[in-house]
């Protein structure tokens, strides 16, 4: 006999202290559960406050805001006949905690704290919250007057319990815990839980799907919260919502058998093991979550059945992901668009082209009937409230929104120039040519005038800090005319009310960690959507764009030599980046997860090197050719060296949206000092290591040439 039970899972694009906006999308969300006939709704990880709020959870009034958002909520007649499962910070006993909200029908079933936080890479929960450590406890939580008064309650349960219906058994999980060794649901499933919620509150990153549940928006942060709500039985997926969506709600549902779960749970070395499980408290809930046989329209609604997930190429995920989190950043920021220095190169190109995607989704969600999208991009154009002007195509946006600069020197190629120009073009954004000569020449003549000494470039028999200084002074100068020009442009071009644009940064993640980047050049911008990125995932994602927006242009930045052209190109010399870093792209990825990802420093990356430079055998790789102990000396040498002396860059890095695992991000992802005394041991005990491998070496050689000669 079925047992057919239809659960709602949400992905809600809450923001940070929108108390109004998270809690009106809560409602919305479970207003669409219970037209899908759910009896069950479960919400993201911390959704009333938005999971982003940092040190703004030490406030009194996160927790008084937030029982006053759930009391407007569970006291809606919208928000009735349904259990709800809510996420928002509660405080006990003056202790902070993360916790799970089960409601039924005006009243609070169970406060369920989160048990294990998450408190490595961009997360810190243990900074504002407690884990719960008492497994399979329950005590009375004397519950606020602004929702005891709707409830009828002074006291509810609180804590490690699970809740028992008429017909079944469910118990919360909270995101962390679902990854522990020990999972809660373990013990739990073996006490007859038979529906596990979890509420995650994962953030995007490259090639993660597998590992995240909930959530889709920026919140306010340089995370962005992607989606994928699944609905899971038995192993097999029955429901996912949208990984990328600009839809402020989304709600999936399925519909399972609660027989199918008893089944699977029939072989008998399984019973032996709950006979010694841990017992938890139980809450008991006046309610059946599954239908009557005689009350379940099949033809309307049968058991849901299992599909197939579609996971993203990275290059996909870089379209998509930096579009939604780009949209929602102007969207909240009341910004009048973007701006950025293009410079006729592969990253601020990326950029560009991420704005592109991001106007090529808006249109597609306007084309689709999606009337939130259409007001906030009338609103971000400075349109009307009576207007009823509609973006047909990606490029008529892109004019209204964007606007894009060439800043030209004398050490600029023509080449650079006529791509930018085409480019601007080709994506629809008003663009302008300027030169900035002037600007860098009356700088520079300032400090002759002081010291009657003029600096030359290296090409002209300039010293290296000569070479430098000229260098950066053409980047700087670059950052100042950008914000003038993003200040501005807005009201010459007539936009109603003016404005300001965000200008946008271009620099990757490749280039933070060796440090090639001027501070407060171009690399200084209002946020980067490119900022975690590896140069490689770069050239995939402009590559899959060229034929995914059909944009042939983009051919010409994948062939071009990328080059900061900020000193005089010369029959012998035309700058490089790579000549200029003295290591390859490749290089830095590989240094770059060996630091962060393996957590290894100059001997540990030199050691783990050795076994896949230095050998014939390499899966990625089968025409691999093996590198000596010393080169790959040399190169570790090197990268920790330039690493060290560039750290300090990190501090100043524009906030980017996080991507990549090894970003040297310094905000709260890559924690690390700014001043290091070198590496002196580590590349004592390195060269220690090289000479007795060539010794060993040389020693095998005489050996070998002996053989042959007998």
């Amino acid at each position: 006999m079925a047992h057919l039970v239809t659960l709602a899972c949400c992905s809600l694009n809450q923001w940070a202290l929108d108390f109004t906006g998270n809690t009106r999308r809560i409602k919305e969300s479970i207003v669409k559960a219970k037209a899908a006939s759910a009896s069950l709704r479960v919400g993201p990880e911390l959704e009333i406050t938005g999971y982003g709020c940092l040190d703004h959870f030490m406030e009194g009034d996160m927790f008084l805001h937030s029982w006053e958002a759930l009391a407007t909520i569970i006291d809606d007649d919208t928000c009735q006949d349904i259990v709800l499962d809510i996420g928002m910070p509660v405080r006990h006993k003056n202790v902070r905690y993360n916790c799970r909200i089960i409601c039924f029908n005006r009243k609070i079933i169970l406060i369920r704290p989160k048990m294990w936080l998450a408190n490595d890479g961009n997360y810190r929960e243990m900074r504002y919250f407690t884990p719960w450590m008492r497994p399979g406890h329950v005590e009375d939580y004397y519950l606020e007057s602004i929702v005891g008064k709707i409830t009828g309650q002074t006291e509810v349960p609180f804590g490690d319990g699970i809740i028992s219906t008429k017909d079944t058994c469910f118990a919360c999980e909270t995101c962390e815990e679902l990854f522990t060794p020990a999972a809660p649901h373990g013990p739990m499933g073996l006490d007859g839980v038979e529906i596990f919620t979890n509420s995650s509150g994962s953030h995007f990153e490259l090639r993660k799907l597998k590992t995240r549940l909930d959530l889709i928006s920026c919140d306010g942060d340089r995370l962005y919260y992607d989606g994928s709500s699944m609905i899971i039985c038995n192993g097999d997926i029955l429901a996912c919502g949208s990984q990328f969506s600009l839809d402020e709600v989304e709600v999936v549902t399925a519909t399972i058998d609660l027989e199918d779960v008893r089944s699977f749970r029939s072989s008998p070395s399984r019973g032996l093991q709950s006979q010694h499980a841990q017992k938890y408290p139980r809450i008991n809930l006046d309610v059946r979550l599954s239908k009557r046989v005689e009350d379940h329209d099949y033809q309307l609604q049968g058991q849901s059945e299992p599909i197939d997930l579609k996971y993203h190429a990275p290059e996909e995920e870089i379209t998509l992901g930096g579009a939604c989190w780009l949209w929602d950043y102007l969207r909240r920021c009341h910004a009048a668009g973007f701006f950025i220095p293009l410079s006729g190169g592969i990253d601020s190109c990326a950029t560009s082209v991420m704005v592109f995607s991001m106007c090529r989704l808006v249109v597609s969600a306007i084309q689709e009937g999606n009337e939130q999208v259409l007001q906030d991009a009338r609103r971000v154009a400075a349109e009307a409230d009576e207007s009823s002007w509609v973006p047909m195509t990606p490029q008529e946006l892109m004019n209204r929104i964007f606007c894009t600069t060439y800043m030209g020197s004398k050490n600029s190629s023509s080449d650079t120039r006529r791509r930018a120009k085409d480019l601007a073009r080709d994506l629809g954004a008003y663009h302008v040519d300027i030169d900035i000569d002037t600007v860098t020449t009356a700088i520079v003549n300032v400090f002759f005038s002081w010291s009657n000494w003029m600096p030359r470039f290296k090409s002209d028999g300039g010293s290296f800090a000569e070479n430098l200084a000229l260098q950066n002074i053409q980047a700087r100068s670059r950052i100042v005319l950008a914000y003038l020009f993003a200040q501005l442009l807005p009201t010459f071009r007539g936009r109603r009310g003016g404005g300001s644009l965000l200008v946008l940064g271009s620099a990757n993640v490749d280039e933070a960690l060796r440090g090639y980047l001027t501070k407060y050049d171009c690399s200084s911008a209002d946020v980067n959507p490119i900022g975690g990125i590896s140069k490689t995932d770069l050239k995939g994602f402009i590559d899959f764009a060229r034929t995914r927006f059909d944009l042939p242009i983009l051919s010409t930045f994948l062939s071009a030599v990328p080059t900061a052209e900020l000193e005089p190109i010369t029959p012998s010399y035309i700058q490089s980046d790579e000549a200029d870093m003295g290591i390859t792209y490749a290089e830095l990825s590989t240094f770059g997860r060996l630091r962060k990802n393996d957590k290894l420093g100059p001997w540990g990356a030199y050691s783990k090197l050795l076994s896949t430079w230095g050998s014939h055998k390499s899966k990625q790789n089968p025409n691999h050719q093996p590198v000596s102990a010393r080169q790959i000396a040399e190169t570790t040498k090197f990268f920790f060296t330039k690493y060290a002396i560039n750290r300090h860059k990190m501090t100043i890095l524009t906030p980017s949206l996080h991507m990549e695992q090894y970003s040297p991000d310094d905000n709260r992802f890559d924690l690390r000092p700014f001043l290091y005394p070198g590496f002196d041991w580590a590349y004592a005990k390195i060269d220690r290591d090289v000479e007795r491998r060539e010794k060993g070496e040389s020693g095998r050689q005489k050996a070998k040439e002996e053989d042959d000669v007998d």
